[in-house]
């Protein structure tokens, strides 16, 4: 059926709809609608089946695209979807969120003039589709092992680390502190890019398959936390999957201000709304009627940029130290966040947020950009020209790093690198306690949900190996 191929020369790359800004702005709905099957089929048949897939290459999951793209067109949507999540643990949140732009489809081979497959929009209609037709079945494993492993939090690495140990035949426990599974997946991310009972919804899968989450339990050496020591003692090897949460600080005068927040907490109060939560203490994290001032260009900054929008802010001004061009996040996020009523200050750096008690504005200084550095990034420089951005509400967006582990978990030999983030050998897993492995942001710095995926994978089978070969009476031994 190779004739189902190659059509990107008569069929033009067609995107997801997506819903009106003025109806999208009113709620926290997604913002696209799926693929039909007869679009998808079209769609995936454009692939151009060129022999070095520069798709999969730049896929940090080494997703056989072009092979799923032509199952898709040639209506083979079971298989499609069974050599989708062959490599992929979590393919439909992945065909939502993941920076196709940036990754697969960023580097499609087919003739700019022609533009790329949609990759992203195939395989979220491929595991949807696979959903409704009663395909997707948890991994139940074909024996117990009789051995366990603790998994110290349940965002995609800890999760993904979870299914594939429990597919081999362990016992695995997964720890988390929020009353809910999906770490930044559930309260970082809004929900007009991930709704919730996609999460929830692989969340029942997983408990099908025999995992078991212990919510509402955080480890740590407080009063009435479980300790890492005593998760080692419980469970046969133990999985630190615990992500990136210590928001970075802008360093300026009036930084303590009332009404200056960080972006993790705005955007979890946002999603504890949307839970119909009492969000507490932080019920004043809530945009509508104010002024909001969001510092940063990457994705967390989209994410409150927009969520103020759908809050209904008054105004909306994202302030940005670099032009658009060189913006970390997804272009196609500042594009909707423009469709959606956002300003945006390129070339500006925070100087001062002013204000008494309560912030009132944020004084900003005018950069250009420089020389390129040794990256190839180009530098910046002030140029002594300042403004003044009125707000009442001003996001820091800026990034975040990892808490203090070995201070909070009491294990002064857990080894950090300079910074924080734990150290584990190249192309490993394992910290320096021995059968204690980590993976996702908490190795690697804040990241990508598919680069967590994959690590929770690839530690998955080092925990297997090192049970299986390097601890002393191995399972091969036993029997």
């Amino acid at each position: 059926m190779a004739e189902r191929m190659l059509q990107f020369v008569t069929h033009p790359q067609v995107l997801p709809e997506k819903r009106d800004a003025a109806e999208r702005r009113q709620d926290f709905g997604e913002i696209y609608r799926g693929f039909a099957r007869s679009r998808a089929e079209e769609q995936a048949s454009r692939c151009s089946q060129c022999g070095i897939p520069f798709c999969s290459v730049h896929c940090p999951l080494g997703n056989n695209i072009p092979d799923w793209l032509k199952l898709t067109a040639e209506d083979r949507l079971e298989e499609a979807y069974e050599m989708s999540s062959a490599t992929n643990t979590f393919p439909e949140i992945c065909g939502r969120i993941c920076p196709q732009d940036r990754l697969c489809e960023g580097n499609c081979v087919i003739n700019k003039g022609f533009e790329s497959v949609t990759i992203g929009a195939v395989e979220r209609f491929i595991t949807e589709n696979a959903f409704e037709q009663g395909w997707v079945k948890p991994a139940l494993p074909d024996r117990d092992l009789g051995r366990s492993v603790g998994i110290v939090g349940s965002g995609p690495a800890g999760l993904a680390c979870a299914e594939r140990l429990r597919a081999q035949g362990y016992e695995v426990h997964v720890y988390e502190r929020q009353d809910r599974v999906g770490g930044l997946l559930t309260y970082g991310i809004p929900s007009f890019k991930l709704e919730k009972h996609v999460v929830a919804r692989r969340h029942a899968l997983l408990e099908e398959q025999g995992i078991v989450f212990h919510l509402s339990t955080p480890v740590g050496s407080g009063e009435g936390e479980t300790s890492l020591e005593d998760l080692r003692a419980r469970h046969d090897a133990v999985f630190l999957a615990t992500g990136v949460y210590r928001s970075r600080d802008v360093k300026v005068p009036g930084a303590g201000l009332e009404g200056v927040v960080d972006a993790i907490d705005f955007l979890t109060a946002s999603n504890r709304r949307g839970y119909d939560e009492d969000p507490g203490e932080d019920a004043a994290l809530h945009a509508k009627g104010r002024r909001v001032v969001v510092i940063g260009g990457g994705d967390t900054a989209m994410d409150c940029v927009r969520t103020s929008i759908r809050q209904g802010a008054e105004r909306v001004t994202c302030v940005y130290r670099r032009d658009r061009a060189n913006m970390p996040g997804s272009r196609q996020e500042v594009y909707n966040a423009e469709e959606e009523g956002a300003h945006f200050e390129w070339l500006g750096s925070p100087e001062a947020f002013l204000g008494d008690s309560s912030v009132s504005g944020v004084r900003v200084l005018k950069m250009r950009l420089g020389a390129p550095d040794a990256s190839g990034r180009r530098s910046i420089e002030g140029t002594g020209q300042h403004d003044v951005i009125e707000g009442d509400l001003v996001i820091k967006a800026l990034g975040f790093d990892p808490e203090d582990l070995p201070g909070q978990f009491n294990e002064p030999e857990l080894a950090v690198t300079r910074w924080g983030t734990l150290t584990v050998p190249p192309g490993g897993f394992e910290t320096s306690l021995p059968g204690v492995f980590a993976g996702g942001d908490i190795v690697r710095g804040a990241s990508l949900v598919v680069w967590a995926i994959k690590d929770g994978r690839d530690a998955a089978d080092a925990i297997h190996h090192y049970l299986t070969e390097t601890v002393t009476g191995s399972l091969e031994a036993a029997e």
